[in-house]
């Protein structure tokens, strides 16, 4: 089954003769500490375990947006936009959205370009072999078109007009079901899907979801549903989905995020619970 992302369109160049106004947003500072976020006890950040290695979980308890727990999060927004790259002057020139949470529930703001998958991750200075998890939570199952999905991000990286990475994500859909595994190349909308195989399965309420993120060059990605892998996904830096040589990325945070292209009900799906560690 053909999916929005299987596809992606080549960028053209143009040519901008008029003043081109930067908006950019600010990022959120902050760093890992060993403390969770103020009034948070579910929230956590372990980094002082005779291996140094850094671990987070949380069930999403505070009602944020965009989602910080304590400035441990990052929005895309913070990526901001200029006019010629894609932002809008109503949407706030941005190219992604943010993540936003209700007490034991994370899912997205908004999708302000085509391909502005609202994102978050976490801050601090992770290792690069990386596990990240997450509990889906679904209070009514998208239908119709192609696309409702839920996002674990490996190795991801938020600068100017730019997101790269890694994408493990599957559909919320039971009438579209499929899971990928994709590189994040920097530009708005440039990615590519790069497992090996196919899974045509979708997530329900209750499932975990998780991937990991293994080796420099090449880097191995992989992606398992309830225990079970179902893709995985081998970067050498090659070129791909119509796009050139990137990657392969050997450093970045793990972090979330979420994609609907056909309406704006956020609150449908989401997270319950995630958790991250670049340890053991």
């Amino acid at each position: 089954m053909v999916t929005r992302r299987l596809f992606a369109r080549c960028r053209r160049a143009v040519f901008v003769t008029c003043i081109t106004v930067l908006l950019t947003g600010c990022r959120n500072g902050g760093s890992n500490s060993n403390s969770a976020a103020a009034g948070d006890t579910t929230a956590t950040v372990d980094n002082t375990g005779s291996t140094g290695a850094h671990f987070y979980r949380t069930t999403f308890p505070l009602t944020e947006n965009p989602m910080s727990e304590g400035k441990k999060w990052v929005g895309g927004s913070s990526g901001g936009a200029s006019v010629w790259a894609g932002g809008h002057f109503w949407k706030g020139g941005r190219l992604w959205g943010d993540i936003q949470t209700t007490p034991g529930f994370a899912y997205g703001v908004d999708e302000p370009s085509r391909f502005g998958d609202p994102t978050a991750i976490l801050t601090g200075a992770w290792g690069p072999t990386q596990t990240v998890a997450a509990t889906v939570k679904i209070n009514k199952a998208p239908t119709g078109d192609c696309c409702h999905e839920v996002e674990l991000r490996l190795r991801t990286s938020i600068s100017s007009k730019s997101i790269t990475g890694y994408e493990a994500y599957c559909s919320v859909m039971p009438d579209n079901p499929y899971c990928h595994i994709a590189r994040w190349n920097g530009p708005n909308g440039s990615y590519w899907n790069f497992e090996t195989g196919s899974s045509a399965t979708y997530l329900a309420e209750g499932d975990v979801i998780k991937a990991t993120a293994t080796g420099t060059n090449p880097t191995v990605i992989t992606l398992s549903k309830n225990g079970t892998q179902i893709l995985q996904a081998t970067d050498n830096g090659a070129a791909g989905g119509g796009f050139g040589p990137f990657g392969p990325w050997i450093s970045g945070n793990p972090g979330i995020g979420f994609y609907d292209s056909r309406d704006s009900n956020w609150k449908y799906f989401g997270f319950s619970s995630f958790s991250a560690t670049d340890g053991p």
